[in-house]
């Protein structure tokens, strides 16, 4: 039987009975029960089923500080850690993917309710890495239900980017009457540009000449976000639009 490279160094179980002794604890008692480093061997050994990963997740652990930092670690920084493969990174990946999921699922079938919190935690791990900007749109119904998520561009947000005029054209497509603005910033830094507060007045200043609301706008940077309805900002555009067309 051939063993991937990254398993050979790796010692092999020859009964399974920890393996199977933390799969039991598991459905005894939930994740509350278990050590960090635990639950970090118990996704590696997802994608290698002879393999004892127990002294590979003290690796991770301590190399990426917390159970958060391995989760959320790129899958070649992981395979850097000795007795840590591609087979490994499977159980991480999947985690990672069905909570990408299930948070989308839960996004989109219950209100918003300005929480700019579950709008970070559902476009966080989409966002965290990419090496561009993307700027994303959810279009939501009267009720605060999220209809359509879409991302309008990538590169570098600017005025000559962000058309209000085709924002509002799919909102009118899709029956909405509020917007929630998303992009992140490469960097890692949220704090937003000049121009992203400009870009913000503008749009929603377009929302209110068609009547619409615009909930929010969050900068998403590394771990962090900034929300400009959490800083009043957006309250402050509506008050500018109104003194404008006194």
């Amino acid at each position: 039987m051939d063993i991937p490279p990254e398993d050979i160094d790796a010692p092999i179980e020859t009964n399974g009975g920890h393996r199977r002794r933390l799969r039991e604890k598991f459905l005894r008692a939930g994740l509350s029960a278990f050590l960090d480093y635990e639950i970090v061997e118990l996704l590696l050994t997802l994608g290698t089923p002879r393999k004892d990963c127990k002294e590979q997740a003290k690796r991770a652990l301590k190399e990426f500080k917390s159970l958060r930092g391995v989760l959320e670690a790129d899958e070649y920084e992981l395979q850097r850690i000795r007795g840590i493969g591609a087979h490994n990174v499977f159980g991480i990946r999947l985690v990672q993917e069905v909570s990408r999921r299930f948070l989308k699922d839960k996004m989109l079938s219950r209100p918003y309710a300005r929480s700019s919190r579950e709008v970070f935690d559902y476009l966080y791990h989409s966002l965290r890495d990419l090496k561009k900007e993307h700027f994303k749109v959810l279009f939501l119904d009267p009720k605060n239900q999220i209809i359509e998520e879409k991302t309008l561009f990538e590169g570098t947000v600017d005025s000559s980017a962000v058309y209000p005029r085709e924002i509002m054209k799919d909102a009118l497509r899709t029956n909405a009457t509020s917007l929630v603005f998303v992009h992140n910033h490469p960097s890692g830094d949220p704090e937003p540009s000049l121009c992203d507060r400009e870009i913000t007045k503008e749009l929603v200043f377009a929302a209110r000449v068609m009547q619409l609301k615009v909930l929010d706008h969050i900068v998403i940077g590394n771990n962090c976000y900034f929300s400009f309805a959490d800083r009043g900002l957006i309250e402050d555009c509506n008050l500018m639009f109104l003194g404008l067309n006194k």
